[in-house]
């Protein structure tokens, strides 16, 4: 049985590019796209998600309350966050938000493995 992934990223392109290199490593069976994290909610509260990436800037409702959204209602989801800035800072503020990793942007697809691996089993 695969795992089912939802991508949150208001960019098409990224999403296009994720879902290759998830599909690619052999780690999911079903990818689900949204556009901003209110839409990435309403997908996510529909449930049975494994693991949840999301882009830190988007319209509607950033990455940020989205993580901190999904938090309140499921614990044990994984969460990362895709961002173009991967400071040290960045990654406490994920981590206090929910997020279990922070994946850098421009990333390579075995960057992409090794930051989901864990979650994908």
């Amino acid at each position: 049985m695969g795992k089912k992934v939802l991508i949150a990223d208001d960019s098409a392109m990224m999403r296009k590019i994720i879902m290759r290199d998830l599909k690619a490593a052999g780690m999911v069976a079903e990818v689900v796209e949204a556009s901003d994290g209110e839409e990435a909610l309403a997908l996510f509260q529909a449930g049975g998600f494994h693991l949840v990436l999301t882009d830190w800037n988007m319209p509607a409702m950033d990455g940020l309350t989205l993580v901190k959204r999904i938090r309140a209602s499921d614990k044990a989801v994984g969460i990362v966050m895709i961002t173009t800035n991967g400071s040290p800072e960045k990654a406490k503020e994920a981590a206090l938000a929910g997020a279990n990793n922070l994946l850098a942007k421009p990333f390579s697809p075995q960057a992409l493995k090794d930051k989901l691996g864990k979650f994908l089993v």
